[in-house]
C-alpha cells in the first residue's frame, strides 16, 4: 500500500513538472509582441528625441569548485518602464556570449511601453550559449524627458542540493574619456 501511494505521488510531481515544462517552453517559443502584448502600447507619433542604452552582465553558467563544476541558470532579463506618463521605445534588445558574439536578437521592429509596464526575456537553465560572460544590451528611446528605465537580470539555478537565485542590474553605457 505505502508503495501505491509513493507512485502516485512520484507520478503527481511528474505530471506538475510536465505542466509548468510546457507551460515555459510556450511563453518562450512566442514572441515579445506576443507575450507581453498587455504591456505594449502605439510608438509615439512624435521624433524620438531622448535615448540610451543599458548594459546587462548576466551569467547563465557559473564555473564553481576551482572550475571542476559548472551551474547553469536560468536568465530572466526584466525592462521596466519607470514613467508614470509617458511611453518607452525599446530598440533592440540583444543577448551576446562570452567572446561578445550576438547569441539572439530578440525585436524585429521597436516596440512602446506602456507606462509602469514592464517585458521580459527568458532564457532557460538548459540554453548555455550565453557561458559565464554573457550579456544584454537594451536600446532605449523616449519622445521627450523620461524617467530612465530600470533594467535588471534575475538568475535562478540548482547545484547539487543548494538553490540559488541572484540580481545583476543594468549599468548605462556611457562613453568615458579624458577631462
Amino acid at each position: 500500500m505505502c508503495h501505491i501511494r509513493a507512485a502516485g505521488f512520484i507520478l503527481a510531481i511528474l505530471a506538475t513538472l510536465s505542466i509548468h515544462t510546457s507551460t515555459a517552453r510556450a511563453q518562450a517559443a512566442g514572441s515579445i509582441e506576443q507575450n507581453f502584448a498587455g504591456s505594449l502600447t502605439a510608438m509615439p507619433a512624435e521624433n524620438l528625441a531622448v535615448s540610451g542604452t543599458f548594459y546587462v552582465p548576466v551569467y547563465s553558467s557559473v564555473s564553481m569548485s576551482a572550475g571542476r563544476l559548472r551551474g547553469d541558470f536560468s536568465v530572466t532579463l526584466s525592462i521596466h518602464n519607470a514613467s508614470e506618463t509617458k511611453p518607452l521605445v525599446l530598440k533592440r534588445i540583444a543577448y551576446f556570449d562570452t567572446s561578445g558574439k550576438m547569441v539572439e536578437s530578440y525585436l524585429k521592429t521597436p516596440v512602446a511601453l506602456k507606462p509602469f509596464s514592464t517585458i521580459e526575456v527568458f532564457v532557460a537553465a538548459t540554453d548555455v550559449r550565453g557561458g559565464t560572460g554573457a550579456n544584454f544590451v537594451v536600446d532605449w528611446a523616449a519622445a521627450s524627458e523620461i524617467a530612465e528605465p530600470a533594467v535588471e537580470a534575475l538568475m535562478v539555478g540548482s547545484v547539487g542540493p543548494g538553490h540559488y537565485a541572484f540580481i545583476s542590474q543594468g549599468r548605462p553605457i556611457k562613453l568615458i574619456g579624458k577631462n
